[in-house]
């Protein structure tokens, strides 16, 4: 649940959030006028998929992540762990050709880079991370260890 949703647009993730690498961009969601600021038009397609949608839950037995990415294939898609417990997941999608007799229409469709990462807790279990894609849903299981309860010992006092 988010801390202040009308904020920072609905995102389930929590700014205060101490594992999440995400960046925000005050400016996300504003119209950009190519005369207004001088961006290229490939780098505006790139950034709109760059914010690929990551749900993160964490379970009794490990960390389940879920990332929407439709029409994409698993080839297209990175999973790697950093040293240090940083889970990064990227991928691209590629522009679609472009025939010289095509007039297109409408074009709402993002192509592009993106990159996600995510500082994974201490008991993750970072060998033994599992990915799989079905239906354009990424899902990354990283398994917890179990975090053992310290023993108390009653110490008799003499005296």
């Amino acid at each position: 649940m988010s801390l202040i949703p009308s904020f920072f647009g609905n995102r389930r993730s929590n700014v205060f959030d101490p594992f999440s690498l995400d960046i925000w961009d005050p400016f996300e969601g504003f119209p950009l006028s190519s005369s207004v600021v001088n961006i290229p038009s490939s780098a505006r397609e790139t950034s709109a998929f760059a914010n690929a949608r990551i749900d993160w839950k964490e379970t009794p037995e490990g960390h389940v992540f879920k990332a929407d990415l439709p029409g994409l294939k698993k080839e297209e898609v990175k999973v790697e762990v950093e040293e240090g417990g940083v889970l990064q997941i990227s991928g691209e999608r590629s522009k679609e050709q472009e025939e010289k007799n095509d007039k297109w229409h409408r074009v709402e469709r993002s192509s592009g880079k993106f990159l996600r990462r995510f500082r994974l807790p201490e008991n993750a279990k970072t060998d033994q991370v599992k990915a799989s894609m079905e239906n354009g849903v990424l899902t990354v299981t990283v398994p917890k260890e179990e975090i053992k309860k310290r023993e108390v010992k009653s110490i008799e006092i003499s005296g």
